[in-house]
């Protein structure tokens, strides 16, 4: 399974935690987890690749050991984690997009296409057909930014709520590990990071908007991408990985009977498809 190695790089003064597995010159496979986890997501798939990959698992911003940024936007994300990649002296690298880590490592496609080799997207959205209405409540206050549709959505960051986004979908929850859920609620009840994720809650507008912007990107240089899709997923619909192919018509799509965690229950599924469309 080869070693785990926990870092940290300086980025700005800002304090980038990652995990990192694999030989150095192996191809790269840059992981970017989603809300409200961190690298600790990818805790069962690293140890399936680290044979054949090199395997960098930043904690984005704010997220897992990470330090807290001082603004809060998806853009500012992107910046950190593009300079974060410089600091390590990444070159060339496929990037592994899930929920937060679509609008976060397309920008940084948008801003580097020569460095970006190929995309896994695990329920990694860039088509207005893939939100579902489990957004509703965001939208409004994407329409209205009153305090009011801001403290509507602390419900989204409530211990419960977590719990549920793990397991929702899932046909055995009994193969959901509690330590998932549990980290991220530990993560998620620090100081300060209740207003990040509403302002992160606020800011998601802005990579819909640069969906057409995603959407060329796919057009113009065609990236390698595989899309493994837990097929329950409440946020991020089946359709979302389906779109792929309209503008990327060699794009693969599988779907797998899981929900939106689908690494939880399906590491060892999505590991082979990512070994085999790599190495392809």
């Amino acid at each position: 399974m080869g070693t785990i190695h926990y870092r940290a790089a300086d980025v700005n003064g800002l304090k980038v935690s990652y995990r990192e597995a694999g030989r150095a010159d192996a191809p790269t496979l840059l992981l970017l987890h989603g809300f409200p986890s961190a690298g600790h997501m990818f805790r069962d798939l690293i140890p399936l690749l680290a044979d054949s990959f090199h395997l960098v698992a930043p904690d984005l911003p704010g997220f897992g050991q990470s330090d807290l940024p001082p603004r809060h936007t998806f853009e500012n994300l992107a910046e950190i984690i593009d300079h974060f990649t410089d600091n390590i002296g990444l070159k060339r690298y496929a990037i592994y997009i899930f929920d937060y880590g679509a609008p976060v490592g397309l920008r940084i496609a948008l801003k580097h296409p020569e460095r970006i080799s190929a995309i896994v997207s695990q329920n990694g959205n860039a088509y207005e057909e893939g939100l579902s209405d489990g957004w509703n409540p965001i939208r409004a206050y994407w329409e209205n930014p009153s305090q009011a549709n801001r403290d509507a959505l602390r419900g989204f960051l409530k211990p419960e709520t977590t719990i549920s986004q793990y397991t929702h979908g899932v046909a055995d929850a009994t193969m959901v590990s509690p330590d998932g859920y549990s980290l991220d609620n530990f993560y998620l009840a620090r100081p300060g990071a209740d207003e990040l994720q509403l302002d992160l809650f606020g800011d998601y507008k802005s990579n819909v908007a640069l969906y057409p912007a995603f959407q060329k990107y796919f057009r113009d240089h065609k990236p390698r991408l595989l899309a493994v899709w837990g097929k329950n997923d409440p946020f991020f619909l089946p359709p979302g990985a389906e779109a792929f192919k309209r503008d990327i018509p060699g794009a693969v799509v599988r779907f797998y009977d899981t929900g939106h965690f689908a690494l939880e229950t399906h590491a060892a599924e999505i590991a082979a498809a990512i070994r085999d469309f790599l190495a392809t």
